[in-house]
């Protein structure tokens, strides 16, 4: 069905919306987007669902695939839901919201499956799941004041724009909670176009909140805000305008807790944001890699012994590499306060291949949790220790399978993959696959 006709692009003009049309959406990518065919010429529609029947507008079109606006639903299909949160169509974060959580794990599941499709993966994709609101410990909040104007919230998506929010469902029920004192605190400060942005954090020292200034505050400005902090209960940090990071002061470190350890770091340290992910991750990581007592593991991109903690309390010993210093200073203390000295931890760049003799060659199995870009400079490395078993973490399927498939060609089967649905309501995927080193029957 059309509405109008659709009108020629001309060179050097903006392209105008095209017609409102009817689609019948065949899939769902794991982006949330609809997959219609028109003509022969595939089109992605943002919110719409496998099987449902729309109206969607063409906003960009490109030679091999269009892209459209989802106008109106005329068959919605049956997994259709209405989205918990109020800024869900302006926000674009939890783009799967719309969409009953089971068959947002089979999208997922499916779209992991594709990437991983030249990997061989000959077993069920195992779930890790947990709640799917409320995970969330962690949150940056944009601070913009423009005149009488005052924006706190999220950047929407592919844009600089702030979604003002009053509610963020997926945050823990302390995080979300302080949204309204924070916008009434705000409406109440002389100097808040001075705060770029506020952080808030949940762990086992309860919640914190550090202030990016982009300004100076003055005297009454700052005891105005240390008195909020009290009276919410929470626990402020300054970050302070050219400084890199917020400085501790009197201060505490925060802690978290996993497998009866505690683990300390900066507020603005790296963290699993999903508490309760990280510890079903961390129990499948040790139960995949069953670390014994004669095991010397490398553990990759360790953080602060997220772990590296974990897997020492029965391997003979953990090595652990990280690039940030900060972090490796942070390991070792929380290596000395949980008592274990079977773990040594050192800076490297892991984008380079390591210098030859500076790795131990008993080395017995391998963990890597790469941030998105993967570990493919390092793998070579890898290969020369050659581990019984290789443990890989990762945040992007894409770069998975590439560092995968090399890791297949020199020696090692996939044994198991998992999905860990760390962000739900979220395009996000995670990934725990398991690889081991061939006999030479497998090979």
């Amino acid at each position: 069905m059309k509405r109008r006709p659709r009108q020629r692009r001309t060179q050097n003009t903006p392209q105008p919306l095209g017609p409102i049309d009817t689609y019948h959406v065949d899939n769902l990518t794991h982006e949330a987007k609809g997959v219609a065919r028109q003509a022969g010429k595939v089109t992605f529609i943002d919110g719409a669902l496998a099987g449902e029947t729309v109206l969607a507008q063409v906003c960009k079109s490109g030679r091999r695939f269009d892209e459209a606006r989802l106008v109106e639903v005329l068959l919605p299909a049956a997994e259709r839901i209405e989205p918990k949160c109020a800024h869900y169509a302006q926000c674009g974060g939890c783009r799967f919201q719309h969409l009953a959580y089971p068959q947002q794990i089979d999208t997922k599941r499916a779209w992991l499956l594709a990437q991983l499709r030249n990997v061989n993966v000959t077993s069920d994709i195992a779930i890790l799941a947990s709640d799917s609101f409320g995970y969330r410990r962690r949150a940056r909040l944009s601070v913009r004041v423009k005149g009488d104007s005052l924006q706190l919230g999220f950047r929407s998506q592919a844009s600089s724009n702030i979604v003002d929010i009053k509610q963020c469902p997926v945050l823990t029920s302390s995080l979300e909670s302080l949204i309204l004192p924070l916008r009434q605190q705000l409406a109440g400060c002389q100097q808040a176009k001075a705060i770029g942005h506020i952080e808030l954090l949940e762990d086992a020292l309860g919640v914190a909140m550090v202030l990016r200034l982009t300004d100076s505050l003055v005297e009454a400005e700052r005891q105005s805000w240390i008195e909020f902090a009290n009276a919410q209960g929470v626990t402020l940090y300054w970050q302070d305008k050219n400084a890199d990071r917020a400085s501790l002061d009197n201060q505490p470190m925060r802690q978290y807790v996993l497998d009866d350890l505690t683990l300390t770091y900066h507020p603005q340290d790296f963290i699993q944001v999903n508490a309760a992910m990280n510890v079903k991750m961390v129990a499948q990581a040790l139960e995949w890699l069953s670390p014994q007592s004669n095991d010397v593991i490398l553990d990759l991109f360790c953080g602060a012994g997220n772990f590296s903690l974990p897997l020492a309390k029965t391997a003979k010993q953990v090595i652990g590499i990280e690039l940030q210093e900060s972090m490796v200073v942070n390991a070792r203390a929380n290596s000395e306060a949980n008592q274990q000295h079977n773990v040594e931890f050192m800076a490297a760049d892991l984008t380079q291949p390591i210098a030859k003799g500076s790795l131990r060659h008993d080395i017995t199995k391998v963990l890597l949790d790469p941030p998105r870009a993967g570990a493919f400079e390092f793998l070579p490395s890898i290969i020369a220790l050659a581990p019984q078993k290789i443990l890989y973490v990762s945040c992007n399927a894409s770069t998975l399978a590439r560092d995968a498939e090399f890791l297949l060609a020199n020696g090692y089967y996939v044994e198991q993959v998992g999905l860990m649905e760390m962000f739900p309501q979220t395009a996000h995927v995670e990934t725990m696959m398991l690889l081991r080193k061939s006999s030479k029957q497998k090979r």
